[in-house]
Formats: structure tokens, C-alpha cells, sequence
């Protein structure tokens, strides 16, 4: 059983996040920041390919798991989000369907503490690349940010550990192709990066008991 499985749809997000995982020769150690147990195996990264039916096949194929993640390059529908930033999911919406993601709070503190900018939100999966007015209506129905993977996902965690991080390439103000969107997407390949530690100080805080009485909520 692996505690930890990372997905991502590309192919240059999953190399991003293992840069990033090479670093924990000692996982306990980097989980165990302030007295927390840490993972007793190294996290698997697993990439799913691009879109929700690639998605939800790859779902199927995972090996077996405890907590699961779901994490790569998104696109913001809420203004105030910037190329860099990154949105960790409260819930994941997919037509008229939601998951709720209640780790959200923590793990934008943790990336805080990392230096990175994060925030919370509503997180929409489509099925298709989403333009300017599907997002103007995205955005007036409350979401932050959009992807293609993460539903699927979702569905297929249940009611086991799941999180849902994504770090915005394209925004309202920097749609895609834009020299503001070229440079969003270099920021985010080193925002993933280090968004690997984070998710396995997640998921020892999930999967160890103790870890939530120290944690707290």
C-alpha cells in the first residue's frame, strides 16, 4: 500500500514534482517538521494523461493507496488570481456534481509557509479547454480555477484523503497565448516543484492519527 500517490496529466508537471520529491532522502524528516510522524515509504508520482476520460481510466490503474493528490497547471477564472499562484481546491465541481476537499485550510497554510502564494477555492474540471465567456459564467458561479483531471479523481478517492492543488499558468488578465501566460507557465514548473514536500506533510498528517492531534485543524 502506498501512502501517497501524485498525479499529474503532463508529463513536464510530473517531472517538475519529482525534482522536487528528490531532495527526501528521509521523509520522516520533512514530515516530522514540528513532532509529526512521517511516511514510512516514498510517494509514488503518477501521470494520467491530459482530460477527464484519461483521467478516469488512469484512476483505475493506480496502485493501491491511502491518500491521493492531484496536482499540475490550471487555469484561473477569478481575476484576482495570478499566473504563479496557487489554487488549492475546497471542492471539485464537475457539471452539476462536487467533492469536498476539507484540507484545503491546511495546506494552504503549509504552502504559505513555504513562500509560496496560494489561496482557496472552488475548482472546476472540464472537459475542454475553457475561453472567456465560460469563465466569466464560472466565475459569477463562485469558482477560482479550472483543469481537466481532478473530477475523476475525486470520484474515485471516495472517502479516503484527497487534495486537489493547482498552480494558475493562464488568467483572466494573461489568457493563453500571452507573454504574461510564457511566463506564468516558467513560474509554475518551479511552484511545482516545490509542492511535493507539501503534499507528504500532507499525507503523513492524514494518515497518522497522532499527526492530526498535533497539526490541529
Amino acid at each position: 500500500m502506498t501512502a501517497l500517490v501524485i498525479c499529474t496529466a503532463l508529463g513536464v508537471e510530473a517531472r517538475a514534482v519529482r525534482r522536487g520529491l528528490r531532495g527526501l532522502t528521509g521523509l520522516a524528516g520533512v514530515a516530522g517538521v514540528n513532532g509529526l510522524a512521517g511516511l514510512t515509504e516514498p510517494p509514488v508520482v503518477f501521470r494520467t494523461g491530459m482530460g477527464p476520460e484519461r483521467a478516469a481510466r488512469a484512476a483505475a490503474r493506480l496502485p493501491p493507496w491511502t491518500a491521493l493528490a492531484v496536482t499540475g497547471f490550471g487555469g484561473a477564472v477569478d481575476a484576482t488570481l495570478r499566473p504563479g499562484d496557487v489554487l488549492v481546491a475546497t471542492e471539485v465541481r464537475c457539471g452539476n456534481r462536487s467533492w469536498p476537499c476539507p484540507s484545503a485550510a491546511f495546506l494552504e497554510s503549509e504552502l504559505a509557509r513555504a513562500g509560496l502564494p496560494a489561496g482557496t477555492g472552488p475548482l472546476v474540471t472540464s472537459a475542454r479547454i475553457v475561453g472567456g465567456v465560460t469563465r466569466g459564467r464560472l466565475a459569477r458561479q463562485g469558482a477560482r480555477a479550472v483543469d481537466m483531471e481532478s473530477a475523476p479523481l475525486a470520484e474515485a478517492a471516495g472517502p479516503r484523503p484527497f487534495a486537489a492543488l493547482r498552480v494558475i499558468v493562464d488568467a483572466p488578465g494573461a489568457p493563453l497565448p500571452s507573454l504574461a501566460a510564457l511566463r506564468g507557465a516558467l513560474s509554475a514548473r518551479i511552484t511545482l516543484g516545490r509542492i511535493g514536500p507539501v503534499l507528504v506533510r500532507w499525507a503523513a498528517r492524514e494518515t497518522c492519527p497522532q499527526n492530526r492531534k498535533e497539526a490541529g485543524p
